[in-house]
């Protein structure tokens, strides 16, 4: 390498040491984007956990509710199950709701 370095020309020695400086520059925008990667995988993982915990509390609430209106159905009145139909109609709008905004 002393050999070589004797022989360049100022011309060469300056490519060089602007090629040296790109090069660093490149590899400590690969370890910045490395890192990048690395918070926003743990952030979708985190997400991921957080949408499957979701979506379990929605199953367990949709059964409550469908075990609540059968019970219900039994003791209830005409007009009564009308309107227990559109409460629920209107719980199942908000967690259809609730499921898209975590899809975002």
């Amino acid at each position: 390498m002393c050999i070589i370095w004797y022989f360049m020309t100022e011309d060469h020695k300056q490519l060089l040491a602007v090629f040296e400086t790109k090069v660093r520059y490149l590899m400590a925008l690969c370890d910045t984007q490395k890192q990048k990667i690395n918070e926003l995988s743990a952030l979708l993982a985190q997400k991921d956990e957080e949408l499957s915990r979701q979506r379990d509390d929605i199953r367990v609430l949709k059964t409550k509710c469908d075990n609540m209106l059968t019970a219900r159905v039994v003791s209830v009145n005409p007009d009564e199950l009308k309107n227990a139909k559109m409460r629920l109609s209107k719980l199942v709008r908000e967690v259809d709701k609730c499921i898209a905004l975590l899809n975002e």
